[in-house]
């Protein structure tokens, strides 16, 4: 979810990184390596809400950076959000990575799209990449995106197969179109599976600007709320606020769904994951990697890159042993996959 969008290992990674203050007040990484044949100084990433160290969204986004600079020996550097910042903000902090040499410069979130729009206009020479908007035409501006109602269908399945009370949650961050493709999914995939199983739904909040992706209290509030109300398994979509949800199913001993990375892999989240049953992840990683490479390899194009259950790029993670004894459960879910890869059944971006 957001995506609000970190891979264990980046954690390990950052603790090697030097910090320092960026132009808009936030803090970024730079490491060594860089190239020195002119093509770029290695790849560039400004953080969405909730910045790195949201065990989702934005680590991931950093876990393809760190692979990209590991494995191509470039360069990398990350910029950090500030609170209430405007589309100008955004694109001051775009603008100074591109002129500071840094190729791809990639927004992590639909909201960098206008900042995306205008720098990359100024810069024709440099590929941007923005991850979870397609509104963008431009040759050098790669829209990275995918079909997150997939993955979210996958957790419908599993939540459905999981409760023991009939009831399920789910909890989004901030009510706009992206977030709708999780609820709907994820919606359709319980109905699909059980159409006697309740799912109670809640939005946190309207605009990502009043915490949506970014607050762990309220994640925590609303969950508890549903899990007293009777559900059994919470499936999250809030970025950093998951971490409250995920918390709350932790202290009542149900199952949380992770969203974006594997959470039950994700380090900071050790002491909850035994009640982690699964996370429906998209490969921000992969994204990021793949768009570095490209511009390294001197084949960079703009366009739409999508990413879905047949290309591996959403998925349905099963790290939690207890998630992989549960055979009926796991049945289900092989079998919604097939129907979706194969065309069978059509998951909704919208209930």
């Amino acid at each position: 979810m957001r995506r609000v969008s970190r891979i264990a290992a980046a954690g390990a990674a950052a603790a090697a990184l030097a910090v320092s203050a960026t132009a808009c007040g936030g803090t970024s990484s730079d490491a060594a390596g860089s190239k020195s044949d002119g093509k770029s100084k290695g790849v560039a990433i400004a953080y969405d809400v909730g910045g790195q160290g949201d065990q989702s969204f934005n680590d991931a986004a950093t876990a393809g950076m760190d692979k990209a600079a590991k494995d191509l020996k470039v360069g990398k550097k990350a910029v950090e959000p500030t609170d209430g910042e405007s589309d100008a903000d955004k694109s001051q902090r775009l603008t100074e990575l591109a002129k500071q040499g840094y190729n791809p410069v990639i927004g992590i979130g639909y909201a960098y799209a206008p900042a995306v729009k205008e720098v990359a206009a100024k810069f024709p020479k440099i590929s941007f990449g923005i991850v979870d908007d397609a509104t963008i035409k431009a040759d050098n501006v790669s829209d990275l995106v995918f079909n997150e109602e997939q993955s979210s269908y996958l957790a419908g399945v599993a939540a459905a197969k999981a409760t023991k009370t009939k009831s399920v949650g789910f909890i989004g961050g901030v009510n706009n179109n992206l977030i709708r493709k999780f609820e709907a999914g994820f919606v359709q995939g319980v109905k699909d599976t059980d159409k006697s199983v309740k799912v109670k739904r809640q939005m946190l909040t309207e605009k990502a600007e009043d915490g949506g992706f970014s607050s762990p209290d309220k994640g925590k509030e609303a969950a508890s709320g549903q899990i007293e109300g009777g559900a059994d398994v919470v499936y999250h979509a809030a970025g950093l606020s998951g971490q409250g949800v995920i918390e709350a199913a932790a202290a009542e001993k149900v199952w949380a769904i992770g969203v974006d990375s594997d959470q039950y892999k994700q380090k900071a989240l050790d002491k909850y994951k035994k009640y982690i049953l699964t996370s429906a992840t998209k490969d921000v990683a992969g994204a990021v990697y793949n768009l570095t490479k490209s511009v390294q390899d001197g084949n960079a194009k703009g366009g739409v890159v999508r990413a879905d259950l047949k290309s591996g790029g959403v998925a349905l993670a099963d790290s939690n042993p207890e998630f992989k004894k549960m055979k009926d459960l796991q049945a289900a879910v092989k079998k919604a996959e097939q129907d979706i890869v194969s065309g069978k059944t059509k998951v909704k971006t919208t209930l």
